[in-house]
């Protein structure tokens, strides 16, 4: 007589983001984890140990199926080459593809889901819900809102994507190109005409070059870019890209709140 099979939970996860495998350390399931992305930054002690097995656009297939996971977790578009040649080998790949606050959360509860967790999905969910709610209360209470230029690449200059924008509004700012945020190409959100910035009149000036250590000089000496409030005033600032160009924890956490204290020192010093 055949017995009735029980599910099998992934116990061999190969991450090729940073998202994942941080959700994965915060929800205290790190062990299933065994491989991840060389560009993993968070959590710091995932990059000691865990194997490398991907950069963003490339994998080392080789590697990963010597491995023999269970379950390769990808994100984006950008991925589908890696994805799909998983595929072709067998292998059991789930792709992400969140591009906002509503659909990082979702992609925590699915996540959790997939490894047969979904209470740890829950918890995780609700923690960074609480902290957004917390900031966008304080927000709430600022007299003024600065506008806010937030820079993704310097050249061609890219705005930030969909959850930035979300961010920014949250923290108390005004996103000044709101209109670009939902697409989730770069190539769609790149602004052509340098002036067209100038016209905004941004209060505050946010870079957060993916990768690229942040050179306030070739901002600064961009023609015209002098009459820009937040240019004239100083209110120039870096977050790490690591904590937000990610679309997971770090922007919910560390990314939103160094947008909110950024905006509320603004709002601060121009409210007096």
């Amino acid at each position: 007589m055949h017995t009735i099979p029980e599910p099998k939970w992934p116990e061999r996860i190969i991450c090729l983001t940073e998202e994942t495998t941080e959700a994965l350390y915060l929800m205290e399931e790190d062990h299933r984890i065994i491989g991840i992305s060389a560009y993993t930054m968070r959590p710091e002690r995932a990059r000691k140990e865990k194997t490398k097995v991907s950069a963003y656009i490339t994998a080392r297939t080789e590697k990963i199926l010597e491995l023999k996971p269970d379950l390769v977790l990808a994100f984006s578009d950008m991925q589908a080459d890696i994805v799909a040649d998983l595929i072709k080998e067998g292998i059991q790949v789930h792709c992400f593809n969140h591009r906002s606050i509503s659909e990082t959360l979702q992609m925590i509860r699915t996540l959790s889901g997939l490894i047969g967790q979904p209470e740890k999905g829950i918890k995780l969910v609700a923690d960074l819900q609480s902290n957004l709610t917390r900031i966008k209360q304080e927000a709430d209470k600022l007299p003024t809102r600065p506008k806010v230029y937030f820079e993704e690449w310097f050249d061609p200059i890219i705005t930030g994507i969909g959850w930035v924008s979300e961010l920014i509004e949250i923290a108390g700012g005004i996103d000044c190109y709101s209109e670009f945020s939902k697409q989730s190409l770069a190539k769609n959100r790149i602004v052509a005409d340098a002036n067209d910035v100038i016209a905004k009149q941004p209060d505050i000036y946010i870079a957060s070059w993916c990768g690229r250590k942040f050179d306030e000089e070739k901002v600064t000496s961009r023609a015209g870019w002098q009459e820009i409030p937040a240019i004239k005033n100083g209110d120039i600032f870096e977050i790490n890209s690591t904590d937000i160009l990610q679309p997971g924890p770090a922007a919910l956490t560390d990314g939103v709140n160094q947008l909110a204290d950024i905006i509320k020192q603004w709002s601060d010093r121009n409210s007096q």
